[in-house]
């Protein structure tokens, strides 16, 4: 054979090699049980369970939750589709997804469906290999072709389009073999393998009649979910409770990823009409487990004999959670909130620092930042790197992004509630919204400003008087929550309150957000109706971040465009959580660094109770 046979043979043989590590093994040195965005899994190959378990906790008893819901009913057990509302529980007790992330680290996820994750070197594609024993509770093995089958069923027109918009950059889904199954990207992004991982996979089976017709997906209702999870949808005997009981089966039992977790025999969520009812039934000892926010409740409301007695126990948990942005919008649509200065107007209008201390007993920390208690929050002025990648749109942008981080107004010394309204007033005028002696802002057409809102004022009452007092005509729309949500749907609002989810990464959060191209899209979860090159770009950074530095300098940059530009009127976030639990329950002694209190409560903690059975 010629030296050049030789070459091209070898050449053959190697470029075969490549693109089988790439179908089995990552080549970016990630461990093939987990997916790390930037360095190394805290767990190794081979571990046993997480440090903040129980492994061996008891299995058994009974966890009573609470749900405030509308009319204490739901009417349908499909978490995905768009109308309706679905029992509460569901996509943490019953469905299963390819990996799961950890509650030591940030960016980090291991295998669960999945016992190998494989990623492309240059992040076009990643491959799952799922376990030989996952099975749905219908005792069907779990395939590639049921992971396909969920991916382009929530993919399409059946599902909420919130799945479209959070799969938007998946291209297509390719069964390798009956275990194996490749996600290819539209574009080369460290987040993709995560968003792909996070894919929830139920059986083609849900809803098939005796006679083999299919129930349409978005026509699934009460037809119990064949899923993976711990949990099956127990029939219940009311119809204002739902019930889940711990599958036997479970395949997952003994998975590192499982193990220690889901403990209770019976989960069951009770709904109520109000919070009213849910703080008597609390206090009655009629549900076991509260993660309680409203601090004017936790301090004043749950007391009593059971709280006394320590039957139920009132408790501060630590965290280090990221704290996404919550808050209030105005819709961008209308063409008076697209002045900058009249939605810095209302900010000035809105006295948070009365409230935390009248209403939330201080406790409360205001929401600065869209990332708040992370490194990914902007402080001090920009770096030379952020500046480099907003420059391009200075002609876009409000000088204040260039400069300082733009802090909220506040009431506290030196600033006070009347030069806060003074300023409120000198930017509306500056908008073209002027008093002209009636007390009711006008523009130059003569026409008032009317800001419309829905239900009641609640702990909007004093932003509401205050606007009023600025002159603008506040006006109630009386409707239902079905009427509202609805109105929301389709964008018919002038003012609602929005709050991102937590996110270990925020990427696909803020794409689905503030992404333009969501803008117009009803149903969508761009409600500001943000379309903006500056923020499309900035997003597009942080989901391509290539480094843990890149993603702090896009995040950072992000930050200054989205505060500076007032599009959202920030309210609060808490240090810690604080909860409400019935003294039989138990949980691990190592806490997890980031969690939310009742998920946590529901996969690690255990009846005390049946210790010793």
């Amino acid at each position: 054979m010629s030296p050049n046979a030789r070459r091209r043979l070898l050449l053959a043989v190697l470029e075969t090699v490549i693109a089988a590590a790439i179908l089995t093994w990552p080549s970016t040195g990630q461990a093939a049980h987990a997916l790390a965005e930037f360095g190394e899994p805290k767990y190794p190959p081979g571990f046993q369970h997480f440090d903040y378990v129980r492994p061996d906790a008891p299995k058994g008893g009974v966890l009573n939750l609470a749900t405030i819901a509308l009319n204490s009913s739901f009417d349908k057990y499909n978490p995905f589709s768009l109308k309706g509302k679905s029992a509460p529980g569901l996509t943490d007790l019953v469905f299963e997804t390819l990996a799961v992330y950890d509650l030591d680290e940030l960016h980090v996820e291991y295998g669960l469906l999945a016992e190998d994750i494989a990623v492309a070197p240059d992040f076009s594609s990643a491959t799952f290999r799922l376990h030989a024993e996952a099975t749905f509770s219908n005792g069907d093995s779990v395939t590639a072709r049921d992971v396909k089958y969920s991916f382009d069923t929530l993919n399409g027109p059946k599902a909420s389009p919130r799945f479209r918009s959070y799969f938007t950059d998946i291209d297509r889904v390719v069964v390798v073999d009956a275990r194996t199954v490749r996600f290819e990207f539209k574009r080369k992004g460290r987040d993709l393998p995560f968003i792909a991982g996070s894919l929830p996979v139920f059986s083609p089976k849900w809803g098939q009649k005796p006679d083999g017709r299919r129930t349409p997906f978005d026509a699934l209702q009460l037809e119990p979910p064949i899923a993976s999870g711990p949990y099956l949808v127990d029939e219940s005997p009311s119809g204002q409770n739902v019930i889940y009981t711990r599958n036997p089966r479970y395949w997952g039992r003994d998975i590192p990823v499982r193990r220690g977790s889901f403990n209770f025999d019976t989960i069951v969520y009770k709904l109520y009409k109000d919070i009213d009812t849910q703080v008597a039934a609390m206090r009655a000892g009629d549900f076991d487990f509260l993660f309680e926010n409203k601090m004017r409740y936790w301090c004043c409301q749950y007391i009593g004999k059971r709280f006394d007695d320590g039957e139920i126990v009132k408790e501060l948990l630590p965290h280090k959670n990221p704290r996404p942005m919550n808050g209030y919008i105005f819709n961008l649509r209308r063409p008076q909130f697209q002045d900058i200065r009249v939605r810095r107007a209302f900010d000035y209008a809105y006295d948070w620092e009365w409230l935390n201390t009248m209403i939330f007993d201080g406790q409360f920390e205001r929401q600065e930042s869209y990332f708040a208690n992370t490194p990914l929050a902007a402080s001090g002025s920009p770096s030379a790197e952020e500046l480099a990648l907003l420059e391009p749109y200075r002609g876009e942008l409000d000088p204040a992004v260039f400069g300082p981080m733009r802090r909220q107004p506040s009431t506290s010394p030196p600033g006070s509630y009347r030069a806060n309204l003074r300023e409120a007033a000198r930017l509306f005028a500056e908008a073209g919204w002027r008093n002209r002696g009636d007390g009711v802002l006008r523009n130059d057409k003569g026409e008032p400003f009317v800001l419309r809102v829905s239900g009641s004022p609640s702990l909007l009452e004093a932003f509401y008087l205050n606007v009023k007092r600025l002159g603008v005509e506040v006006v109630y729309r009386n409707g239902d929550p079905a009427v509202d949500r609805e109105n929301l749907r389709n964008f018919d609002f002038d003012f609602t309150s929005i709050a991102l989810r937590e996110s270990r990464d925020p990427g696909p959060e803020l794409l689905r957000a503030f992404s333009s191209q969501e803008a117009d899209v009803p149903g969508s979860e761009n409600l500001l109706g943000l379309k903006s090159p500056a923020v499309d770009f900035l997003i597009g950074r942080i989901l391509d971040a290539q480094s843990e530095h890149d993603l702090e300098t896009a995040a950072h940059a992000f930050d200054r465009v989205m505060v500076a530009q007032a599009y959202v009127l920030p309210w609060r976030w808490l240090k810690n959580h604080y909860v409400m639990y019935n003294r039989r329950l138990k949980r691990p002694p190592t806490l997890p660094l980031y969690y939310g209190a009742t998920e946590w409560a529901l996969a690690d903690w255990w009846d005390g109770s049946v210790e010793g059975r």
